[in-house]
């Protein structure tokens, strides 16, 4: 096991709240990471069917076999429990006593946020980022296999191809998560449906279209869609707000949260096939993206995060990513071409000067697919390899 950048804040959770609920998709390591860092209480997954029961039947008895509190695994799988750990906690309100873990963010937040208001810290664990990808031994060694590989740990634990492991967490996904949620009867359409979203990453989000498409409502498309938000397996980028005095695009970007996961969906079976695939372009952007978001997510609790969005207008003006910290804005914009040039920075310069009226320091960045950084009068330009370490190295203490 390699360590997780998120490390330090949750163990600094576990010194602030008497509980600690980490989400994150599955297979992103969430149980590898609390069985590790909290070795010394008891494990327990509500994954088993007897466990799962105890705990519906029981619940009080079910927690009162650990007075010294405990790793309660998939809490969404018993939903009534953070209800009945308000009461104990409340008698008793050591810090990091329980720590839970969720693979359904809407389930486990609403659940959190209703019984343990005040009582808890939650983080977000998602798949692996650039910087913890190189602490294994065999690293992707091109922009190409990183897009394809995607960041879920077992593939690199393991040294699993990436094609056939993601194969099976799409299948098993289908078959377990949706069925349980949503009672799906049409697991074909659905996967059809699933397919057509990875089509659109990067893309502005159209639910008539992609109902059209798929041969289903907008309200079912709106419902499936929540599944996958609340699996983790997409987010919406929503569109920059702001008082520009530009006409601004409304809707939001559909992105998926793992560049492979969409790779495997589009049908890419081998790394090559990205080399000059009409998409390559918009998988980047996904993988900058997501990278970004991952980064900030691994940081943990933070009272000003920044806030990530997208800036287009109906002139076709255009940002990839808008970066929003409380001091300044950084302006992002992702292209796939190894080749350094300034005319990679043509379109969000255009932004930049959009952005004249806020009277906030502005900078500009292109994430580019080549290897060298430099430093431009016109903005940073950030090779794939060091988007961690260059994107975030001029932040203000």
């Amino acid at each position: 096991m390699i360590e997780r950048d998120l490390e330090p804040a949750l163990l600094r959770a576990a010194t602030r709240a008497p509980v600690v609920t980490l989400t994150g998709p599955r297979q992103s390591g969430k149980t590898t990471l609390v069985r590790a860092l909290f070795a010394d209480r008891p494990y327990v997954s509500l994954e088993a069917p007897d466990v799962r029961a105890f705990a519906h039947e029981d619940p009080r008895r079910f927690l009162a076999q650990f007075p010294a509190g405990a790793v309660l695994d998939e809490i969404q799988r018993a939903p009534d429990l953070p209800s009945w750990l308000q009461g104990i906690v409340d008698e008793d309100p050591a810090h990091g006593r329980w720590i839970l873990t969720g693979s359904r963010n809407f389930a486990v937040r609403e659940g959190i946020s209703q019984s343990l208001a005040g009582r808890t810290e939650i983080l977000e664990l998602l798949p692996l980022t650039w910087t913890e990808i190189q602490r294994f031994p065999d690293p992707p060694g091109t922009l190409e296999e990183a897009l394809f590989t995607g960041g879920f740990p077992r593939i690199f634990d393991r040294g699993i191809p990436p094609a056939p492991w993601l194969g099976a967490y799409v299948s098993t996904y289908l078959e377990r998560d949706v069925r349980q949620v949503l009672r799906v009867g049409d697991l074909v359409t659905f996967q059809r449906f699933v397919e057509l979203c990875a089509g659109r990453t990067g893309q502005l989000l159209n639910m008539s279209s992609l109902a059209a498409d798929c041969g289903i409502s907008q309200p079912t498309v709106r419902a499936w869609l929540s599944v996958l938000e609340a699996s983790y397996l997409v987010f919406r980028l929503p569109p920059f707000r702001a008082n520009l005095r530009k006409r601004l695009t409304k809707a939001p970007k559909l992105v998926f949260a793992d560049a492979g996961l969409a790779c495997w969906l589009l049908g890419f079976r081998e790394p090559e096939q990205l080399r000059s695939h009409p998409l390559r372009g918009a998988l980047f952007e996904t993988w900058v993206v997501s990278e970004v978001r991952k980064l900030l997510a691994h940081r943990g609790s933070d009272r000003n995060p920044p806030r990530l969005s997208f800036y287009r207008d109906r002139s076709g003006v255009e940002a990839d990513l808008v970066i929003e910290r409380p001091d300044r804005i950084t302006l992002a914009e992702c292209k796939s071409a190894a080749t350094p040039s300034s005319a990679l920075f043509a379109g969000v310069r255009r932004v930049a000067r959009h952005f004249a009226p806020l009277r906030r320091r502005v900078d500009v960045a292109v994430a580019y697919g080549g290897d060298t950084a430099q430093d431009r009068s016109a903005g940073r330009l950030i090779p794939w390899r060091r988007l961690p370490e260059v994107m975030f190295s001029r932040e203000a203490p």
